[in-house]
């Protein structure tokens, strides 16, 4: 076992306010993605100017930010008791789905190309290898919550966390980091910094993301309010993640069967 988990959520606090880590990790993701997209606008080819970024990663945080917690209230949390429909404004505390975040984003892109008058793919495969630091720095402000540990491991690494009990724990949230984050980065990064056919790279977004974060969900504790949907290792985040596959695989070969008809 590593340590006890004993990480202050308030980064800073100046007077009555208080500055959250899980709130600097959002901010640190869209600036990521600001940052990464400002260095693809400026190839020659990119057909992107530095205005165009500026106003898409603002589409995007208003996206994420709204669907991510929609999503949360409706597909993992969807009861609340009786007054405390409040706790839907209290993001500092976490509890955003990614699943829900990525239908935000889903409208995001399509509000911002037909105000740019682009094509759909045209941002979203723009936009898809910007997106996995921002998801590596999300997860990272999970851990430091102390929220969405793993199972009861053995392992070397294994950590205590407040809220879960005396036991040991999968820190199963910086698997997520590395996979959903670093991992997926270099992958989309790489594949698209070559001439790829459009949909194809959000298709290698979608695809690769649905199986890191189905096969992290076999040591990620399943939320409490849920359970297991079935078999007793069935999440409600393998649930959501297995379209994803299926539409990433869906993507990349229609993208690359049109290419082959040209």
């Amino acid at each position: 076992m590593l340590a006890f988990h004993d990480i202050d959520p308030v980064a800073l606090t100046v007077g009555p306010l208080k500055i959250h880590w899980y709130g600097i990790t959002y901010i640190a993701g869209f600036a990521m993605a600001w940052w990464l997209g400002m260095r693809r606008a400026k190839q020659s080819d990119s057909g992107w100017n530095e205005d165009q970024v500026s106003d898409l990663v603002f589409y995007i945080a208003l996206g994420l930010i709204v669907g991510g917690r929609l999503g949360y209230m409706l597909f993992y949390n969807p009861f609340l008791p009786e007054g405390q429909g409040s706790q839907f404004w209290e993001v500092w505390k976490g509890g955003m789905s990614f699943h829900g975040a990525l239908i935000g984003i889903i409208i995001a892109v399509w509000l911002f190309a037909r105000k740019y008058k682009k094509k759909y793919f045209e941002v979203a495969d723009f936009l898809a290898p910007l997106t996995p630091l921002g998801l590596g720095f999300g997860r990272i402000g999970n851990f430091i919550n102390g929220e969405l540990w793993g199972k009861v491991s053995d392992v070397p690494w294994a950590m205590v966390f407040p809220t879960g009990g005396p036991a040991a724990r999968h820190p199963s949230m910086l698997y997520e980091s590395f996979l959903e984050g670093l991992v997926l980065f270099v992958i989309l990064w790489v594949y698209s910094s070559k001439p790829r056919p459009a949909m194809a790279t959000s298709g290698m977004f979608l695809l690769f993301y649905g199986i890191f974060r189905f096969a992290v969900e076999f040591v990620r504790e399943p939320d409490e309010q849920l359970g297991y949907l079935a078999f007793d290792w069935v999440t409600m985040g393998q649930l959501l993640s297995l379209p994803m596959v299926i539409a990433g695989i869906i993507l990349i070969k229609l993208a690359y069967r049109r290419t082959q008809s040209v």
